[in-house]
């Protein structure tokens, strides 16, 4: 089906024939992208209980320092990372129960699983013009400041930041696998300065973000983180009483305003990209979380 033909059944509302067909053709485009999921190599055992783990309340520094020891390749990226130059340790450190200590149990598993399921993927086959490492620092990186925001903005499931900019864009890899043709026409419609959800509107009859929300539904993590990244690009602020969805698109659009998104592109001015982060109300405190992130992006960034 042809871009033309795809419009001609998106504006035909009088032609029940052409609207059924467009259902049947997002309905399609659906099955096809979240079929793709079953191509992507298995989460390991870990992994798994890490992510089940953003369900609950408390993690306790035994179970999580146990957990990741269990795994050979968590144990050596854990200890590379709380002894990279970034975090300047004095001593070596040579535990995992160590480096849980010094980092935190809960920041400490949400760096173990970011650089564990970016590298997971890293290998998947991609059409022409996609990025590995660019969607992986960009997912990475979105997870890391949001969660640090989160720590500052009185945010309703702060705890569930890390996972939702860990995830928020998983719906474009999804795309970019199962519907590689269609990954294309977006493109080039981007090249005429749309809006990215406009293009997956016109070309999928569905946006990225949406995708992303159905596969977080398929793995059971949490409604609340669910809906954060379905409507990363359609929030509300509302100063004391924001939701996880602004958090997530404040984050989103600074890293792209700094060139740290998925497309190439010039950055904007400082005061330009810090003014994005403004609706979150915690201009105070922005300067030592953007140092905070400065320094945190400089230790993972040799992981990519």
């Amino acid at each position: 089906m042809t871009r033309s033909d795809t419009l001609k059944f998106r504006l035909s509302s009088a032609d029940k024939r052409g609207v059924s067909q467009v259902a049947t053709l997002h309905s399609d485009y659906v099955g096809l992208a979240l079929g793709s999921l079953k191509r992507l190599p298995p989460f390991s055992p870990v992994l798994n209980r890490l992510l089940a783990s953003f369900a609950n309340e408390e993690v306790s520094f035994g179970k999580m320092a146990e957990l990741i020891e269990k795994d050979t390749v968590l144990t050596g990226h854990v200890l590379s990372l709380v002894n990279s130059a970034a975090y300047a340790r004095a001593v070596a450190i040579v535990s995992v129960r160590h480096a849980v200590s010094l980092l935190g149990v809960l920041k400490l598993r949400n760096l173990v699983l970011g650089l564990s399921i970016s590298r997971l993927w890293a290998n998947v086959q991609t059409p022409p013009g996609w990025s590995h490492a660019r969607f992986n620092l960009h997912s990475i990186t979105a997870a890391t400041l949001a969660d640090l925001l989160a720590q500052k903005a009185p945010v309703a499931f702060p705890e569930g930041a890390f996972i939702a900019g860990l995830l928020h864009d998983f719906g474009k890899l999804l795309i970019a696998i199962a519907l590689p043709r269609e990954y294309g026409q977006i493109q080039q419609l981007r090249r005429s300065g749309a809006a990215e959800i406009e293009c997956e509107m016109e070309v999928l009859g569905i946006t990225h973000a949406e995708l992303s929300q159905l596969a977080l539904r398929a793995w059971n993590v949490p409604p609340a983180i669910q809906d954060a990244v379905r409507r990363h690009h359609d929030f509300r602020p509302t100063g004391s009483n924001l939701d996880l969805a602004a958090m997530i698109g404040c984050a989103d659009a600074y890293l792209n305003a700094t060139g740290m998104g998925m497309t190439t592109s010039t950055p904007s001015e400082p005061e330009t990209a810090i003014a994005l982060l403004e609706p979150l109300e915690i201009n105070d405190s922005l300067p030592a979380i953007l140092d905070l992130f400065a320094t945190e992006v400089e230790a993972i960034r040799s992981f990519f």
